[in-house]
């Protein structure tokens, strides 16, 4: 039997933030306030909107008028996520190579169904990714290890026999508690100041088209 690779999406498949961005820019408008440099926006792309609106806004989650702008920033966001928003270079290829070797993929992230479907379905994967398990399919998102065992099942892949790729240390720890090695994604969403190495992932790729070489290097014997 071969194997299950398994992808977060935004930062890892696709470079969503620029959408992202502008969504939580278009909260700062409405404000009165000046746009910010994309180059700030960028790093907080995978924390979603309480990482978004705390470094456009300033706001946490206990600011009397989060609720608010959460709220206006994912309407915003879902009428305008297909912009800008593609597939990091390289990944096509990936995806192409990955079935071609008779091998399957899937997508676990964090975003909720109603804002990652239309994004997936954009970007051409949702006709052959083999699952696609957002943040509210089970009780549990990243990272505990309920979606990416969710995944697994609803593949038909033990999880020995699975590998997840991501940009985030939730990544890394929600791989490693559903017992599947685990490879940081170095050229995703992160800070000028954060060490991938720290996050004691099996392997990193800072490069998306280093990521079948990481890939291959963990497949569980006799299925590569």
């Amino acid at each position: 039997m071969k194997a299950l690779i398994l992808f977060d999406f935004d930062g890892t498949l696709a470079d969503t933030a620029p959408d992202l961005a502008a969504a939580a820019n278009l909260q700062r408008t409405k404000r009165g306030m000046e746009p910010m440099p994309y180059e700030l926006l960028r790093p907080v792309a995978s924390q979603g909107a309480r990482g978004l609106l705390r470094v456009a806004l300033g706001m946490q989650p206990d600011h009397p008028e989060f609720d608010t702008a959460r709220t206006e920033f994912l309407a915003d966001y879902a009428a305008s996520s297909t912009v800008h928003s593609t597939l990091f270079p390289g990944i096509a290829e990936l995806l192409r190579d990955i079935e071609a070797r008779g091998h399957a993929w899937g997508i676990v992230t964090n975003k909720v169904t109603y804002l990652a479907e239309p994004i997936v379905a954009h970007l051409g994967l949702a006709q052959t990714t083999a699952v696609l398990v957002c943040g509210d399919t089970v009780g549990r998102a990243k990272p505990y290890p309920d979606p990416l065992l969710h995944a697994a099942k609803e593949a038909g892949y033990t999880p020995d026999r699975c590998v997840y790729v991501g940009d985030d240390l939730r990544d890394v720890q929600a791989a490693h508690a559903a017992g599947m090695p685990a490879i940081a994604a170095g050229y995703g969403y992160l800070g000028g100041d954060e060490d991938i190495t720290l996050w004691e992932a099996d392997a990193c790729a800072d490069d998306p088209r280093d990521l079948w070489a990481a890939i291959e290097g963990l497949l569980p014997a006799g299925t590569a």
